[in-house]
């Protein structure tokens, strides 16, 4: 291994603020960690116990992220409550 891929290698430990979701199938995961210090939040794709990605959102970023992820629920949320009401008439 040469000395430039060691450092891709390099294990962060998990912040104290942080959580975990676990994908539907099988062995994979997004980790949210916080990084107020540096200034973002870090979105990690895990598969098999390996990050395979990361995505750092500035955290000035985070609000509107929230807001995209409200707004997509509140859209699932809807097509569900119509899609019970017209099978119920």
């Amino acid at each position: 291994m040469t000395g430039s891929s060691s450092a891709l290698l390099r294990v962060v430990p998990f912040p104290r603020q942080g959580d975990v979701f676990f994908d539907p199938r099988p062995d994979r995961a997004l980790r949210v960690s916080w990084h107020a210090a540096e200034g973002y939040a870090v979105l990690s794709l895990w598969r098999d116990g390996s990050c395979t990605s990361t995505f750092r959102l500035p955290i000035a970023e985070v609000p509107d992220f929230v807001d995209a992820m409200v707004r997509g629920l509140a859209g699932v949320a809807t097509q569900a409550t119509g899609s019970a009401g017209s099978r119920a008439g």
